[in-house]
Protein backbone atom coordinates (compact mmCIF):
# COMPACT_ATOMS: atom_id res chain seq x y z
CA UNK A 1 0.00 0.00 0.00
CA UNK A 2 1.34 3.31 -0.92
CA UNK A 3 2.17 5.39 2.19
CA UNK A 4 0.59 8.54 2.90
CA UNK A 5 2.40 11.84 1.80
CA UNK A 6 1.41 15.84 1.55
CA UNK A 7 3.54 17.85 -1.46
CA UNK A 8 4.30 21.60 -1.35
CA UNK A 9 6.36 23.84 -3.48
CA UNK A 10 7.44 27.02 -1.98
CA UNK A 11 9.32 29.69 -3.78
CA UNK A 12 11.29 32.80 -2.83
CA UNK A 13 13.57 35.02 -4.86
CA UNK A 14 15.58 32.33 -6.80
CA UNK A 15 15.19 29.55 -4.78
CA UNK A 16 12.24 26.79 -4.99
CA UNK A 17 11.69 23.80 -2.61
CA UNK A 18 9.56 20.85 -3.47
CA UNK A 19 8.73 19.51 0.26
CA UNK A 20 6.69 16.35 1.29
CA UNK A 21 5.15 15.87 4.41
CA UNK A 22 5.33 11.84 5.49
CA UNK A 23 3.75 10.95 8.73
CA UNK A 24 6.44 10.19 11.55
CA UNK A 25 8.90 11.57 14.18
CA UNK A 26 9.68 15.59 13.15
CA UNK A 27 12.85 14.53 11.37
CA UNK A 28 13.52 17.19 8.80
CA UNK A 29 15.92 16.86 5.86
CA UNK A 30 17.08 18.89 3.10
CA UNK A 31 18.88 17.91 0.32
CA UNK A 32 19.70 14.49 2.47
CA UNK A 33 20.59 16.56 4.69
CA UNK A 34 19.87 17.52 8.52
CA UNK A 35 18.33 21.18 8.26
CA UNK A 36 21.42 22.54 10.79
CA UNK A 37 24.06 21.09 8.48
CA UNK A 38 22.64 21.97 5.60
CA UNK A 39 21.96 25.58 6.55
CA UNK A 40 24.36 25.87 9.01
CA UNK A 41 22.79 28.95 10.99
CA UNK A 42 20.29 28.35 13.72
CA UNK A 43 18.19 30.74 12.55
CA UNK A 44 17.48 29.80 8.71
CA UNK A 45 16.72 26.69 11.44
CA UNK A 46 14.22 28.27 13.22
CA UNK A 47 12.82 29.97 10.05
CA UNK A 48 12.47 25.97 8.47
CA UNK A 49 10.34 24.92 11.52
CA UNK A 50 8.32 28.14 12.09
CA UNK A 51 4.94 26.45 10.28
CA UNK A 52 5.61 23.47 12.25
CA UNK A 53 6.05 25.03 15.50
CA UNK A 54 3.00 27.21 15.04
CA UNK A 55 0.76 24.44 13.99
CA UNK A 56 2.11 22.61 17.06
CA UNK A 57 3.09 19.63 13.98
CA UNK A 58 6.21 19.30 15.36
CA UNK A 59 6.37 15.62 16.05
CA UNK A 60 3.53 14.72 13.99
CA UNK A 61 5.60 14.80 10.19
CA UNK A 62 8.83 14.00 8.59
CA UNK A 63 9.75 16.69 6.77
CA UNK A 64 11.74 16.08 3.20
CA UNK A 65 13.31 18.53 1.15
CA UNK A 66 14.44 19.00 -2.58
CA UNK A 67 15.66 22.62 -2.71
CA UNK A 68 17.66 23.99 -5.73
CA UNK A 69 18.58 27.99 -6.73
CA UNK A 70 18.89 31.26 -4.83
CA UNK A 71 21.06 32.02 -1.86
CA UNK A 72 21.15 29.93 1.41
CA UNK A 73 18.51 32.43 3.48
CA UNK A 74 15.95 32.06 0.16
CA UNK A 75 16.13 29.15 0.30
CA UNK A 76 15.16 29.04 3.90
CA UNK A 77 12.08 30.82 2.88
CA UNK A 78 11.07 28.84 0.27
CA UNK A 79 11.36 25.57 2.22
CA UNK A 80 9.21 27.20 4.83
CA UNK A 81 6.60 28.67 1.99
CA UNK A 82 6.21 24.92 1.00
CA UNK A 83 5.81 23.72 4.68
CA UNK A 84 3.03 25.93 5.26
CA UNK A 85 1.52 24.77 1.64
CA UNK A 86 1.97 20.97 2.38
CA UNK A 87 0.72 21.47 5.80
CA UNK A 88 -2.69 22.93 4.12
CA UNK A 89 -3.20 19.62 1.97
CA UNK A 90 -2.71 17.61 5.69
CA UNK A 91 -5.12 19.43 7.60
CA UNK A 92 -7.05 22.68 5.78
CA UNK A 93 -8.45 23.95 9.00
CA UNK A 94 -4.95 25.22 9.59
CA UNK A 95 -4.83 27.62 6.58
CA UNK A 96 -6.25 30.48 8.82
CA UNK A 97 -3.52 30.34 11.20
CA UNK A 98 -0.70 29.94 8.68
CA UNK A 99 -2.38 32.77 6.50
CA UNK A 100 -2.40 35.11 9.64
CA UNK A 101 1.62 34.57 10.23
CA UNK A 102 2.06 35.35 6.59
CA UNK A 103 3.47 31.48 5.76
CA UNK A 104 1.48 31.19 2.54
CA UNK A 105 2.23 34.69 0.84
CA UNK A 106 4.66 34.02 -1.70
CA UNK A 107 7.58 36.71 -1.18
CA UNK A 108 7.63 38.75 -4.65
CA UNK A 109 10.57 40.61 -3.92
CA UNK A 110 13.02 39.49 -7.00
CA UNK A 111 16.44 40.72 -8.50
CA UNK A 112 16.12 43.24 -10.82
CA UNK A 113 17.03 43.00 -14.19
CA UNK A 114 20.15 44.73 -15.33
CA UNK A 115 19.46 47.89 -17.74
CA UNK A 116 21.65 48.37 -20.70
CA UNK A 117 23.73 51.18 -20.48
CA UNK A 118 24.44 50.77 -16.66
CA UNK A 119 26.83 48.49 -14.71
CA UNK A 120 23.81 47.01 -12.84
CA UNK A 121 20.28 47.35 -12.12
CA UNK A 122 20.89 50.54 -11.08
CA UNK A 123 24.53 51.48 -10.83
CA UNK A 124 25.50 53.86 -13.84
CA UNK A 125 28.86 54.22 -14.85
CA UNK A 126 31.03 56.96 -13.02
CA UNK A 127 30.34 60.57 -14.36
CA UNK A 128 33.42 62.72 -15.33
CA UNK A 129 32.99 66.21 -16.33
CA UNK A 130 35.98 65.96 -18.49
Amino acid sequence: MAQVQFYGTGRRKNAIARVYLVPGEGQVSVNNKQVLDYFGRKTLEMVVRQPLELTNTVGRFDVIVKVLGGGVSGQAGAVRHGIARALIQADPNLRPVLKRAGFLTRDPRMKERRKYGLKKARRAPQFSKR
